[in-house]
C-alpha cells in the first residue's frame, strides 16, 4: 500500500487536532505516514501521539535552519521527504502558512495542487466546496504527486494503532530558502475559553448585537456552556472583535457538536464555515433569515431578551 504523507502541525509538543484529522483521512488513500518538520528534537515528544492515530512511519526532517526561518525551509524539507518516500499523496491542513508550503511543495515536485479538500473517494478524486460552499466539485490531480490541503473539521479524527517507525531524513536548506529570517516571535495570550477551531460548543454573534459593548451578551452565553466564542464577518469588519474569532469561508471553519448563532443572518460565506456542525441553533428576529434554513432549532425573537434568558436558564440547570 502506497504511503500518504501528512505534515504534522504541533505547538509546544501538542499536536493540533487537524493533524489527527489528516491521519484519519489519509487511510482512504493509502498508509498514513507523518512528517515532522522543525528544530532538532521536535519529533521525540510527538511519536506516541502520532502512533495513536495510525501513523505507520514518522519521517523526521529536523534542522536548526528550519526553526529560524520562514516557510521556505519547511517546503524544502517536506520536498526532501516526498522525494525519498515517493508517496501516493501529500496532505496538509489548510491555513495561511500551510497553503504557502503546499504551493511551494507542488512547484518543487512539479505536481498538481488542490486546496481546501473536504472529502476523498478512494480513487484519487477530491471533493471541494467553492463559492462559499454553494457548489460542490470533484477534482483530481493529473500530474505528479497530488499535494492536497484539507479544510479543518472536514474529517472526524479516529484513533488507530500505528507503528510510528522513525525514519530520519537529511535536510539541507538552500541559501534561497533562508532568505526570510524570523527575528521575533510573540505568543498570543490565551484565555480560559476553548480554541475556536477545536471546540465542541461554539456561540457566535452577528451584526444583530448592535455594537461592540453588546458582545458581552455572546460571551456570557458562551461561558455558561463552556463554549468558544465566534463572530460573523460583519462583526469582524466593524472592528468589534479580532479576525481570529471570525467563523466563515475567510475565517475559521468549525464543526462542533453544538453551534449557536445569535443575531447572524446567515450569509453564504458564514454558512460555509459552520454548516457541518452537528446541531445548529439560531436566534434571530427576522423569520426569513437564511440561517433558519440550516438550523435544527430556531428562535424568532429579540436576541437581547432571548440570549440572557437562555444564559440564566442554563445557569439554573447547572446549579
Amino acid at each position: 500500500m502506497a504511503e500518504v504523507l501528512v505534515l504534522v502541525d504541533a505547538v509546544d509538543g501538542n499536536i493540533k487536532k487537524a493533524t489527527f484529522e489528516l491521519l484519519t483521512a489519509a487511510r482512504q488513500l493509502g498508509e498514513p505516514a507523518a512528517v515532522v518538520v522543525g528544530a532538532p528534537g521536535t519529533a521525540a515528544g510527538l511519536k506516541d501521539q502520532l502512533a495513536e492515530y495510525g501513523a505507520a512511519k514518522v519521517y523526521v526532517a529536523e534542522s536548526d535552519d528550519i526553526a529560524g526561518y520562514s516557510v521556505a525551509p519547511k517546503a524544502e524539507a517536506l520536498a526532501a521527504v516526498a522525494q525519498q518516500a515517493s508517496p501516493a499523496a501529500v496532505l496538509i491542513s489548510s491555513g495561511p502558512e500551510n497553503k504557502e508550503i503546499a504551493a511551494r511543495l507542488a512547484l518543487k515536485l512539479d505536481s498538481g495542487l488542490l486546496y481546501d479538500a473536504v472529502g476523498f473517494d478512494g480513487d484519487g478524486n477530491v471533493t471541494q466546496q467553492i463559492f462559499g460552499a454553494a457548489i460542490t466539485v470533484t477534482s483530481k490531480v493529473s500530474k505528479g504527486t497530488p499535494v492536497i490541503t484539507v479544510r479543518p473539521n472536514s474529517f472526524a479524527p479516529e484513533a488507530a494503532s500505528g507503528a510510528a517507525q522513525e525514519v530520519p531524513v537529511s535536510v539541507s536548506v538552500s541559501d534561497a530558502g533562508k532568505g526570510a529570517k524570523i527575528t521575533d516571535t510573540v505568543v498570543e495570550e490565551k484565555g480560559s475559553r476553548p480554541q475556536l477551531s477545536d471546540a465542541s460548543v461554539v456561540v457566535s454573534g452577528g451584526r444583530g448585537i448592535g455594537n461592540a459593548d453588546n458582545f458581552t451578551i455572546i460571551e456570557k452565553l458562551a461561558d455558561s456552556l463552556g463554549a468558544a466564542v465566534g463572530a460573523s464577518r460583519a462583526v469582524v469588519d466593524a472592528g468589534w472583535v479580532p479576525h481570529t474569532m471570525q467563523v466563515g469561508q475567510t475565517g475559521v471553519t468549525v464543526s462542533p457538536q453544538l453551534y449557536i448563532a445569535v443575531g447572524i443572518s446567515g450569509a453564504i460565506q458564514h454558512r460555509a464555515g459552520m454548516q457541518t456542525s452537528k446541531t445548529i441553533v439560531a436566534i434571530n428576529k427576522d423569520p426569513e433569515a437564511p440561517i433558519f434554513e440550516l438550523a435544527d432549532f430556531g428562535v424568532v425573537g429579540d436576541l437581547f431578551q432571548v440570549a440572557p434568558q437562555l444564559t440564566d436558564e442554563i445557569g439554573k440547570r447547572k446549579g
